[in-house]
């Protein structure tokens, strides 16, 4: 039976790109034949409209079958699922409820491995080979739950000076997180929505190059126009528009994904 890689996507800081890199390399690594499972975690609910419309994705919220409902009730993310228009691509949504979950997740039993027990019999079944979790842009004990369920996590930064603010807070977390989840790993940082014409953008990377103990992604997701015409659809740019410059980026970051985790 394969292992399913449970990989999250988080920064503390928004406007990172962050769920729009979570849904593009999850519709990268469909098309590359790999069956995915998207789990929404934000009460933004963006990882969601990425794929449905806002009424679809309101309608979704407004019930009980999304993420906040299954956490609520420590149940199976097994029925929780709604498959994506894309093949081999799910989606757990998510609800605008989520912004109590912090509070209503204090008094829990272990609650810093909720998810990672919601998600146990869908990881043991295998029939996904990643699920990819968006998390809010906050450090705290949600985003401590999602990290503890997950085997890896990606940090998408944006290529400015407030795009780097707070990186440090970032990595000082992730390292309080691994006392409690000693297995979680690093994939890196991947720089998004970048100017490589912009002397900044240089200074940028060669600052994220000298951090100790940071792997920086060799794949860079520059600014694209496709992207908010995809969002604007209700669609990954992989599948809204193939030809595009972000759509190949995003096919090259999957690859790379794939490519570190199974080393």
């Amino acid at each position: 039976m394969k292992k399913t890689v449970t990989i999250c996507f988080t920064n503390n800081k928004g406007g990172s790109g962050k769920s729009t890199t979570c849904s593009n390399v999850g519709a990268a690594m469909a098309r590359a034949g790999k069956k995915v499972l998207l789990v929404d975690g934000d009460m933004q609910l963006n990882l969601s409209l990425s794929f449905f419309s806002e009424e679809k994705v309101l309608e979704m919220a407004a019930g009980e079958m999304n993420l906040y409902h299954a956490i609520g009730g420590q149940k199976d993310l097994t029925d929780y699922i709604v498959h994506t228009p894309y093949e081999g691509l799910d989606l757990i949504p998510s609800s605008t409820q989520m912004s109590s979950i912090e509070y209503e997740l204090f008094t829990k039993w272990q609650r810093e491995f909720i998810l990672k027990k919601c998600l146990q019999k869908i990881k043991a079944a295998g029939t996904y080979d990643y699920i990819l979790i968006d998390a809010p842009p906050t450090l705290g004990g949600w985003v401590m739950n999602i990290l503890c369920a997950s085997d890896r996590v990606l940090v998408p930064v944006e290529a400015s000076p407030w795009g780097m603010f707070g990186l440090a807070n970032m990595f000082d977390f992730l390292d309080e997180v691994k006392e409690i989840a000693p297995e979680l790993q690093v994939l890196g940082i991947v720089i998004t929505k970048a100017d490589t014409r912009k002397a900044y953008f240089k200074q940028t990377l060669e600052t994220l190059k000298d951090m100790d103990g940071i792997r920086l992604l060799d794949s860079v997701i520059r600014v694209d126009s496709s992207i908010e015409w995809a969002q604007d659809a209700s669609a990954p740019v992989v599948e809204f528009k193939k030809s595009s410059r972000s759509a190949k980026e995003y096919t090259e970051l999957a690859e790379e994904v794939m490519n570190r985790v199974s080393r």
